[in-house]
């Protein structure tokens, strides 16, 4: 049975002069949680959220909040994020030396564990911490940028995560170039929880619009 699409949007392409007002609009315009691009200028060639800053919104909305560590060495950072209010915390398989001890300390926590794998990354590092995980996201574009393109070959290794996830009760996220015209692809192959920044910070027509387009072809394609 197919989980819910779940449309996660991305705060990066927002205006960080305001990211409390975006949150908020985010909300208005029917999200199902807010998914932080974290990233250390090191593992990707790019600064953004410290935890400071992803706690001084986190009392604006009811949304829950989903970090995604693009960092060298995540355990030094884990506590700091949970603390900060991320109730899921995903970490690069690449990054970290002990991935079942970094997921298992995430639990620990309270907070769910993730594990992203980059495109290069095979599907295969996840078997053995299957029963760990709330979240898999496979990257759709190399990590560090928003605004890039989907990458299309990266469908049928969303489809091999779907088959090693079946009977766990884990989230299939992507991330990458999702929008109008490739949220069908991805959620064929298996995604239900759905990284989407540019495409809905630029659609012409508004917040609202936007998610319950994505919403509405994501679900069409899971029928």
């Amino acid at each position: 049975m197919s989980r819910p699409i779940t449309v996660a949007p991305s705060v990066l392409p927002a205006d960080f002069a305001r990211l409390g007002d975006e949150c908020m609009a985010l909300e208005k315009a029917g999200v199902d949680l807010i998914h932080w691009d974290v990233m250390d200028g090191v593992f990707v060639p790019n600064l953004t959220f410290g935890p400071d800053v992803i706690a001084s919104t986190r009392s604006l909305v009811n949304l829950e909040f989903e970090a995604h560590l693009m960092v060298v060495d995540p355990d030094r950072l884990v506590d700091r994020y949970v603390e900060a209010g991320c109730s899921t915390v995903l970490v690069h398989a690449e990054a970290c030396d002990h991935l079942h001890r970094t997921l298992s300390h995430i639990a620990d926590l309270g907070a769910t564990p993730g594990v992203a794998l980059n495109p290069h990354t095979p599907a295969d590092v996840i078997r053995h911490v299957r029963d760990l995980l709330g979240v898999v996201l496979v990257m759709t574009v190399n990590p560090g940028f928003g605004g890039q393109s989907y990458i299309e070959a990266m469908e049928p290794k969303v489809a091999e995560v779907a088959e090693m996830l079946d009977g766990y009760d884990c989230a299939l996220e992507v991330d990458g170039g999702i929008g109008p015209s490739t949220v069908a692809g991805a959620v064929a192959s298996g995604a239900d929880r759905l990284v989407s920044g540019s495409a809905l910070f630029r659609d012409p027509e508004g917040l609202e619009h936007a998610v319950a387009d994505l919403r509405s072809r994501a679900e069409a394609a899971q029928a």
